[in-house]
């Protein structure tokens, strides 16, 4: 005889109310960075028809992304920091973790996506506009998508499938699978295993795409003739494999291991990394150490006067 409840508590970083001001503007100012630097990327992007290959497809879409992923959670967050209002009603609860999840599982098939366009841009140059057809591009996208709305189907459907009895309490600063989970009073150890297969899997079969190109690609990089060929190569890689390492490293200790959800509370902080941190850094990974970018940047500012 479970009570249905109407909302939950998130009473995440709860525990230090001295910090809550300063969480709030370093949450707001993070948001802020995220959402200038992915339109700017966007915008560079459209402006300069030399960025219209599908490299900058894929990116241009990362961007868009990393606004939607970061807006899902950010924004309600600072708030809840700032006025304390830290109650979420329950379908609201239910329609975060479902576009969190949404996000979340794309972004990571659109790093494998993006690794294996580099693969082919790398080892197979000759062959690169054949393969990567604009054709092929898009369904990499809407595929990524698709893959997303699965796994955010299944997960939430599963999650508030379960009783929730009290206390409401979520032990997390916004409804992530784990953390709702662990509040429930039904039994979970069904959706702990759906939650570490299919989470499992994706994170699992993803990363191994990823690391699998890369790893051709280093040994491509490696037999090439010229030092100024590898440097580039090797520029560029370093600067995806830094966004690489940085997102499955923390979604698979959230979500890949054994007893994911024990803990939710001590997933606070790693979670920032990859809700907040990562979509913030992206845009500076893929420009700041990309030339064609800075040109294509330079060349805008010049267009509008800002500099000869």
């Amino acid at each position: 005889n479970h009570t249905r409840i109407s909302e939950f508590i998130l009473v995440g970083f709860s525990s230090h109310p001295g910090s809550q001001l300063l969480l709030s503007v370093l949450f707001s100012t993070m948001y802020i960075v995220t959402v200038v630097g992915n339109v700017c990327m966007i915008l560079i992007i459209r402006l300069d028809s030399n960025l219209h290959t599908p490299m900058y497809f894929f990116l241009e879409n990362l961007s868009t992304l990393d606004i939607c992923y970061s807006s899902v959670i950010t924004p309600r967050a600072t708030l809840a920091f700032l006025l304390g209002r830290r109650t979420i009603s329950y379908n609201g609860c239910a329609s975060q973790m479902f576009f969190f999840s949404l996000f979340g599982t794309t972004e990571a098939f659109f790093l494998a996506v993006m690794a294996y366009d580099r693969f082919t841009a790398i080892c197979n140059p000759l062959l690169y506009q054949v393969i990567m057809s604009k054709r092929l591009c898009v369904l990499m996208v809407v595929g990524s998508y698709l893959s997303g709305c699965i796994n955010c189907t299944i997960q939430t459907g599963f999650t508030f499938s379960l009783s929730f009895c009290g206390p409401k309490e979520i032990k997390h600063f916004f409804c992530d699978v784990a953390a709702v989970i662990h509040a429930s009073c039904s039994d979970t150890l069904v959706n702990e295993l759906v939650m570490l297969a299919v989470c499992g899997s994706i994170i699992v079969g993803t990363a191994l795409v990823v690391f699998i190109s890369y790893g051709y690609i280093i040994i491509t990089i490696v037999q090439m003739p010229s030092a100024e060929s590898r440097h580039k190569a090797f520029s560029t890689c370093s600067s995806h494999m830094t966004t690489i390492c940085l997102f499955f490293g923390t979604v698979f200790f959230m979500y890949a291991r054994p007893g994911a959800t024990s803990s939710p509370s001590k997933s606070n902080t790693i979670s920032i990394f990859y809700t907040i941190v990562i979509p913030m850094l992206n845009p500076f990974i893929y420009t700041l150490r990309n030339k064609e970018v800075k040109g294509a940047l330079k060349k805008q500012l010049k267009r509008k006067g800002f500099f000869k």
